[in-house]
């Protein structure tokens, strides 16, 4: 069965705003939550960007049935596998017997480049990846652990606070090498948009959750939503590569320029009043093989698409 979640934007709202965003759509009837982890915020008029593991304290605090997923971090560089497994086991325990999901990828230098260490192309954080995924794999176990790999050493570590159930290790992918990659280390996958990689990932033997972002930007007017979603989401209008080499805020609002409101309406952003819109995109994501897809709002105004997904978008998939 279909799960239906809501996105906590960490790059664009306060963390305390966060956590009510998150009591509001656990009472509306969303399945699960997925919150992104940034160091920066794409660009500036987004806002914010607060440590991803101390909002998630407060949002398994505040709420009681929801299940939740980071979508996700890169525990590659800023970030030490180690500590990742730290932070994600007690996150986890917090949530005391729900579902947690640890979303993994292999970053941006957006948010990575900030410790100063060597960005190093696609394939080798790949490779960075999957042995960051093994160190948090025998952490995980409570036993103690040394390792000495090609990218990462850990020694005499060992967790004392675990959750009572390992959580999915559910590996984000856009590519076909990566999605067999994926499928080899991952315990799901994790895509943005129905990307139809997810059919690699399972053709070779991927298995578990498979999540899917929808954006939008839900208001009274197209017009208007495209305007706001052109104001605070512009870079769902770069090509290419661009989002994982730039390397700051500034530069990210400097390659936007090119970007247009018409770029932005034609975009895969759902914009406007259309709830069946939404409906068709979900629906869309289910018939390309996702079984947890989440919907992000952009911009202030959370409740306009909340209150859609209560009224109209959630009754048609009960």
């Amino acid at each position: 069965m279909t799960e239906i979640g809501f996105t906590l934007s960490s790059e664009e709202h306060h963390p305390n705003d966060l956590v009510e965003y998150a009591t509001r759509a656990e009472a509306i009837g969303f399945d699960f939550l997925s919150i992104s982890d940034h160091f920066h915020p794409w660009i500036s008029a987004q806002g914010d960007a607060p440590f991803v593991w101390s909002t998630l304290g407060g949002v398994a605090a505040a709420t009681d049935e929801i299940d939740v997923g980071v979508g996700v971090s890169a525990p590659i560089v800023r970030i030490h596998p180690a500590i990742y497994a730290q932070a994600a086991a007690t996150t986890a325990a917090m949530f005391d017997g729900r579902q947690f999901f640890a979303g993994v990828g292999t970053g941006e230098l957006l948010n990575e480049h900030v410790i100063g260490d060597h960005w190093p192309e696609h394939e080798v954080r790949l490779e960075m990846l999957e042995e960051a995924v093994e160190v948090i794999d025998e952490l995980w176990t409570g036993q103690q652990v040394s390792h000495r790999g090609e990218h990462y050493t850990v020694e005499n570590a060992k967790l004392f606070t675990l959750p009572e159930e390992r959580p999915p290790i559910c590996v984000s992918a856009y590519g076909e090498r990566a999605a067999k990659a994926a499928a080899d280390f991952g315990d799901g996958f994790w895509s943005v948009g129905p990307q139809d990689v997810v059919e690699t990932w399972e053709q070779h033997g991927g298995e578990g959750p498979r999540f899917c972002q929808l954006q939008a930007c839900v208001a009274d007017s197209k017009d208007g939503a495209v305007s706001t979603a052109h104001e605070q989401w512009p870079i769902a209008g770069l090509k290419g590569e661009l989002n994982s080499v730039l390397p700051t805020p500034k530069h990210f609002e400097q390659a936007t320029q090119m970007v247009s409101e018409e770029d932005i309406a034609e975009s895969s952003i759902m914009t406007g009043p259309d709830a069946q819109q939404h409906i068709d995109a979900i629906q869309e994501a289910i018939d390309t093989g996702y079984d947890h897809v989440y919907v992000m709002q952009i911009g202030d105004d959370q409740d306009a698409l909340l209150e859609m997904y209560r009224e109209e978008v959630l009754p048609s998939f009960s």
